[in-house]
């Protein structure tokens, strides 16, 4: 198992129990996936549980919600709840080679979250409730195996704290961290998993799906010569692969640019910030949504326009700062206008003399002192600028 899952073998042996001259008993752990939506986590963990021979269940964080703290399916307050935890419990009746995969827990109560402490630890046991009846499952001879997943931030916008005595016990893995230790494959990946959403690529793919790679060399190129394609392609269908892209290309790259200032700033803390969080994402879900967008005909500022409608459209589920997010987006694709420039500096100014005041608390006396000394030392600013003009006359 170690040597087929390189990045996450460690953690499910140590939760499985490996084969072979190293097979270990002394089962623990938990794994932890951090990142945001549409960057593969779940799809990841169906496929190596299918791999494992793993019956995958999945609970719906969202659906559970922060009111839940038991297990019991009887405490819950609605429909959806109740039904997540009676599929929680069937997971822990079932006992043997199970994933139970707990998705969006950045929607949980981190009480409810602490009923996993002991099942993650040395004991391995966890108290359930099935069929109205209490009962605690032990699974330190079984094949089963915890994996949780959530967002680096809340649906308010809020930064997601995971619980320490949880953290504590679990092996966790940021796919941002991940996918930057594995650049090169990462951009990759978002070309190659965006192929069925443009019936132009969805027939290269069909065709041979290994030509798709001397055909980027020949988009990232311009040339031609020296690469050998193995499918049977006329010259017209090679014309119109390089051309759609060539675009795909430059929407990824653009894409590239969201998913670094987007883990650059959940990484950040909120006191040493001088703009906005950035919480526009470049995920795979957001490339294979623009992939299908594109012409082949299509030009650089088309290009730029189907990217900036994307976005702005992004922006519209934000929770708060959806104006800062969208000028953020533009000036660093260099789609900023002089005058969003100058919006963008008085918004960056405003946050940054808010997050000063932050420090100090609302109703403190302190923050109202050095809200009003602030705001004389602008006007103080304001009357030397315009006694420099005045002189310069």
């Amino acid at each position: 198992m170690h040597n087929r899952l390189p990045l996450f073998g460690d953690n499910l042996a140590k939760q499985l129990g490996s084969a072979g001259d190293d097979r270990r008993t002394d089962r623990s752990g938990m794994l932890l996936l951090v990142s945001p939506p549409g960057y593969g986590k779940t799809t990841l963990m169906e496929y190596l549980a299918n791999r494992l021979g793993l019956v995958f269940v999945k609970i719906n964080g969202p659906a559970i919600g922060h009111d839940i703290t038991s297990v019991d399916p009887e405490s819950a307050t609605n429909s959806a709840a109740r039904e997540e935890l009676k599929k929680l419990n069937l997971a822990l009746e079932m006992g043997n080679n199970v994933m139970l995969y707990i998705d969006d827990i950045q929607h949980c109560n981190p009480e409810f979250l602490q009923k996993f402490i002991s099942l993650a630890d040395g004991t391995r046991k966890m108290e359930g409730v099935y069929n109205g009846k209490p009962k605690t499952y032990d699974m330190k001879s079984k094949k089963f195996c915890v994996v949780m997943a959530g967002n680096p931030y809340t649906e308010t916008g809020e930064k997601f704290r995971i619980p320490d005595m949880l953290a504590n016990r679990a092996d966790i893995y940021n796919l941002g961290d991940v996918i930057g230790n594995t650049t090169d494959l990462f951009k990759l990946s978002l070309i190659e998993n965006s192929l069925t959403s443009h019936p132009l690529l969805t027939q290269l793919a069909s065709k041979n799906p290994e030509d798709l790679y001397p055909l980027i060399q020949m988009a990232k190129t311009g040339k031609k010569e020296g690469f050998e394609l193995k499918g049977n392609h006329s010259k017209q269908d090679i014309e119109a692969y390089i051309a759609v892209l060539d675009k795909v290309i430059k929407v990824r790259n653009v894409l590239l640019k969201a998913n670094a200032a987007y883990i650059a700033s959940a990484a950040m803390e909120d006191s040493y910030r001088v703009e906005p969080p950035f919480r526009l994402q470049g995920s795979y879900r957001d490339m294979n949504k623009l992939v299908s967008k594109i012409v082949p005909m299509m030009n650089d500022e088309e290009i730029n326009t189907i990217l900036l409608s994307h976005y702005q459209n992004e922006t519209q589920t934000l929770t708060n700062a959806a104006e800062a997010n969208l000028l953020k987006f533009k000036k660093m694709t260099n789609m900023m206008t002089s005058e969003e420039s100058d919006r963008w500096d008085e918004i960056k100014a405003t946050f940054l003399k808010n997050n000063k005041l932050k420090a100090f608390g609302d109703a403190n006396n302190m923050a109202q002192v050095l809200s009003q000394i602030t705001e004389f030392t602008d006007h103080i600013e304001g009357i030397k600028e315009i006694l420099k003009q005045g002189f310069g006359k």
